[in-house]
């Protein structure tokens, strides 16, 4: 009988596909058993301006945002070392158990998080501080994974934190400590039906959008223990920078000579006081001295005559 590799060929067919065979919350496909997957809660968590910190600040926020993770669920009687997790050096994606209740984690869990980071920031440097984006949905996922958690559920959760407007929303209330994001689902069945200490009034529908990844879902927004009734995602747009001096030279060739005159916006320096118009330098209130040389750039009377 011929062998291959000590292993005996006789009678065996390489060429015949490998059909899964179903026993009881499992599925084998040839040498591979895959477990079913199940549905849990997914809470994914990731901390603020982590990549602008030091080396050793790094280091201390991961200590700290531990920590800060552990106390908060002790005190509210969750047992994280029941929590199934992948570690990333800025968060977090957890996979709870199924008896978890889930309006704790939602309700209590989160607020006390939110407590404990304005504490620990109050005495702390902004470069120091931890503030934390939290994003939590439900669905069915992979335990077995070779290389995390399978499962569209984790995908969607680990969108929701990420998201633009959840990064805004955090940046817009610098004393707050949580940014927190929920999928449709757990806003209808958990914040409105369990609120606790989450108030569903304090949430804000909104709408995530990565383009890029072909990802639009709805989802409910607030920043614990603050008020975003009136906010806006885009009050927190970022200031777009100052033109370069290339840019304001070819921004002040594309105004005319009268609209130079009349002293018209540009993105070039400009004062003008009274029938006065000096570009380049300073002047101080009506009627207060124009402090510059005195040469073209100034200009006297309104029809410019004194130029």
């Amino acid at each position: 009988m011929p062998y291959f590799y000590g292993f005996s060929t006789g009678r065996c067919r390489f060429d015949v596909p490998a059909v899964p065979v179903r026993t009881a919350g499992l599925v084998t496909k040839g040498a591979k058993t895959m477990r079913h997957p199940e549905r849990r809660l997914l809470v994914a968590v990731d901390m603020e301006r982590y990549s602008r910190r030091s080396n050793l600040q790094q280091y201390e926020a991961q200590q700290d945002f531990k920590q800060l993770l552990q106390m908060a669920a002790r005190d509210v009687g969750l047992d994280r070392v029941t929590w199934t997790t992948q570690q990333a050096g800025d968060g977090e994606l957890a996979i709870l158990p199924r008896d978890v209740p889930e309006a704790r984690v939602i309700g209590r869990f989160v607020p006390e998080l939110d407590r404990r980071l304005r504490h620990h920031n109050s005495s702390r440097l902004p470069a120091a501080r931890i503030r934390l984006r939290v994003a939590v949905h439900q669905g069915m996922v992979h335990l077995d994974g070779a290389n995390g958690f399978p499962g569209n559920a984790v995908v969607h959760v680990c969108r929701l934190c990420e998201a633009d407007p959840v990064r805004k929303a955090l940046a817009a209330f610098p004393g707050a400590g949580v940014a927190l994001v929920v999928s449709t689902e757990i806003y209808r069945d958990i914040v409105t039906e369990y609120p606790e200490q989450m108030r569903p009034e304090r949430f804000r529908r909104v709408e995530i959008a990565h383009p890029d990844k072909d990802f639009r879902e709805h989802a409910w927004l607030c920043v614990v223990d603050e008020d975003i009734s009136s906010w806006e995602p885009s009050d927190a747009s970022p200031v777009p920078p100052s033109p370069r001096p290339a840019e304001r030279g070819t921004e002040e060739r594309r105004r005319s000579p009268a609209e130079r005159d009349r002293g018209a916006p540009s993105t070039g320096a400009q004062i003008s006081t009274g029938d006065v118009h000096v570009r380049g330098q300073n002047a101080i209130g009506p009627n207060a001295t124009a402090i510059g040389s005195v040469g073209r750039d100034v200009t006297f009377g309104a029809d410019g005559g004194g130029r």
